[in-house]
């Protein structure tokens, strides 16, 4: 597959089969995830490879976040221990942080590369059969969330990665053409 046909085949899987995924293929992963252009190379990119512990206790967190928003507990519960179930049952994940700069222009050059850094591990991943789901939010700021992780306090979450064999792959989205974003400049 040329890196084209990867682009254009690329997305987002939510649902993978219960093969494992090797810690060699996760590390050609992380390989091509650090060739990411990032300027004045300071390879802000921290990897965290969660074991089935560790997702749990992610989901856990998430689940938390979410249980905060059902008024019956029993339902609350249900739901934090079905978003824990799933997402340590999951045949991989990592999480992504960067770390922080006090200077706020290599802060935000440092965001722009981690996030070229997960651009690059999906297409990877994509050419080598896998699926992935990036996920960002509020929870990546979570307490209970950066704990299930280990990130350092100069660190900051920036996505967790959700990666396996596909068991579906859904049709793509509709995206509109380049054109209709582009303005040539003379």
């Amino acid at each position: 597959m040329d890196i084209f046909d990867v682009i254009t085949s690329r997305r987002s899987i939510k649902n993978f089969t219960d093969r494992s995924i090797s810690n060699e293929a996760i590390q050609q992963l992380l390989q091509i995830a650090v060739q990411a252009p990032n300027h004045r190379l300071t390879e802000p990119w921290r990897f965290y490879v969660l074991g089935p512990e560790g997702r749990g206790h992610y989901g856990a967190a998430l689940g938390a976040r979410k249980a905060k928003k059902i008024e019956d507990p029993a339902a609350a519960d249900a739901v934090l221990q079905k978003v824990a179930e799933t997402h340590r049952d999951l045949p991989a994940m990592l999480a992504v942080s960067m770390t922080v700069d006090e200077n706020p222009e290599i802060r935000e050059e440092d965001y722009a590369s981690t996030f070229m850094a997960i651009q690059n591990l999906c297409l990877a991943a994509c050419a080598m059969g896998l699926g992935t789901h990036v996920k960002s939010g509020a929870v990546m700021d979570d307490p209970s969330a950066r704990a299930a992780v280990g990130v350092g306090e100069n660190e900051r979450i920036v996505a967790t990665i959700s990666l396996g064999e596909p068991a579906d792959i859904p049709a793509p989205k509709h995206r509109h053409e380049a054109s209709d974003f582009t303005k040539w400049v003379p």
